[in-house]
């Protein structure tokens, strides 16, 4: 089959390399010169697992070019997976998608089927089809809702393993078209109408962010009563109704699904004059959960200027390099402002973050270069290098070893034994600053 994909980020890459190892012939189109270069070339130019392999084995299937008007011209079947941005005011910007949409509408010569992977509001569809083929004269273009669910880091597995695909259609033939396409993956196939699927993209991934602002809010509880999340978590966990996924505490979620997919639905509802409480306070609590390791340090140093910094994991998760979103975006600034002396680890990071602050931080190559003299360590991005680090490096070579864990990566009581003053998040145990390292009562000075 001969696929066009329109963008060439996560989700358009992602879709594309993986449609290839299939079997189908696909043309990735992109504006942005840079880029295509690069994929031109045969680099991946985006950090996930498995995905410049797949990338070099499909080569000889896989064309990225700048004309999109060559590839969406014989196209069997065009994804839009451009991105949708949050405005300033919590809606989608959707310029992209439209963008896409005309460019199609000025190129098709047959019929096609036009599969938009971009999150977008609900009822957008339903607005490009008529766009696409309100000038079209004998020639039949269907849109159809085919939402993403990759999480990045292993998206590869979850486009080759999907738990499931949806996809929202006008008409049943188009239907069964989506089926033969996506047989070949062996997952669970909703079909659906077109607005039913767009929701069902902007309902998961807003359940899975509740879920993590409510556990954020037990653990912040947890502090305060002295109950371990830890052990709540699992408890939780065990009731199958909830299941043990997306309950690990810690100082929010990033990235570039939940933060803009939550204001969007928010935005959507408010539109037609229904407020979304649940989901309001997930964004509350999210934004307020990020600004926890600073408070949190305030209980060890009255100030932090010139005191220097260790900043462990820079991502908004592990297994990426994206900083969307990331709670290092939000800290980091601020120690910043404070004139601390940061040192930054990050193992895929950096280099992103670096185009951020070119000065003002010193980005180390290990773990143990950036503890090495520190007197306060955060813990942003719970990558494995972190979670398999020894402990006892961390009191070796910082010159007073205060760990501000925002991802739970060590066990509180190991993290004592080794002679850490540890705090974690929502965990019995962690110091409570009211000791420094001579056994002396106040803040750290």
């Amino acid at each position: 089959m001969k696929i066009a994909v329109a963008g060439t980020g996560y989700v358009g890459l992602v879709t594309g390399v993986c449609l290839a190892e299939h079997g189908h012939a696909v043309v990735s189109v992109d504006i942005d010169e840079q880029k295509l270069a690069a994929l031109q070339s045969g680099v991946c130019p985006i950090f996930e697992p498995g995905l410049a392999e797949l990338m070099h084995k499909n080569r000889e299937r896989l064309i990225f070019t700048a004309d999109g008007p060559a590839a969406y011209r014989e196209a069997d079947i065009i994804f839009i997976t451009v991105a949708t941005p949050e405005k300033r005011d919590g809606s989608a910007n959707l310029t992209y998608v439209y963008d896409a949409a005309r460019t199609i509408a000025r190129s098709v010569r047959k019929n096609t089927v036009v599969a938009v992977k971009s999150t977008v509001p609900i009822g957008t569809n339903d607005r490009l089809d008529a766009l696409i083929n309100r000038d079209l004269s004998g020639i039949a273009v269907e849109v159809v809702s085919n939402p993403e669910f990759l999480a990045q880091g292993t998206a590869v597995r979850d486009t080759m393993h999907a738990a499931r695909i949806v996809v929202g259609v006008k008409n049943r033939e188009t239907g069964e078209f989506m089926r033969d396409l996506y047989k070949p993956f062996n997952a669970p196939l909703l079909i659906t109408d077109r607005k039913s699927a767009e929701m069902v993209k902007y309902a998961s991934n807003d359940f899975l962010a509740l879920k993590i602002s409510y556990i954020n809010e037990i653990a912040n509880l947890c502090e305060i009563i002295g109950a371990d999340i830890d052990a709540v978590s699992r408890g939780m966990g065990l009731d199958p109704r909830i299941g043990n996924q997306f309950l690990q505490a810690g100082i929010g979620y990033g990235g570039s699904c939940f933060p803009k997919d939550t204001a969007a639905l928010y935005f959507l509802a408010d539109y037609y004059d229904y407020e979304l409480k649940t989901i309001k306070a997930a964004i509350e609590v999210n934004k307020s959960q990020k600004l926890k390791p600073l408070k949190k340090a305030r209980k060890y140093y009255a100030s932090l200027a010139g005191r220097q910094i260790t900043v462990l994991g820079l991502t908004f998760k592990p297994g990426t390099d994206d900083l969307r979103e990331a709670p290092s975006l939000v800290n980091i600034p601020v120690l910043l402002e404070e004139q601390a002396l940061i040192r930054a680890w990050d193992p895929a990071g950096s280099d992103n973050f670096r185009r951020l602050y070119p000065e003002g931080i010193e980005y180390c190559r290990t773990i143990d270069e950036a503890l090495t003299g520190s007197e306060l360590c955060f813990i942003f991005t719970e990558w494995p290098q972190i979670l398999a680090y020894d402990l006892n490096s961390f009191p070796k070579l910082m010159r007073r070893p205060v760990v501000i864990d925002g991802r739970n990566c060590f066990s509180p009581q190991a993290a004592r034994a080794a002679g850490i003053i540890y705090d974690s998040v929502g965990r019995v145990g962690p110091a409570d600053g009211s000791q420094n390292l001579n056994g002396e009562t106040g803040a750290l000075r």
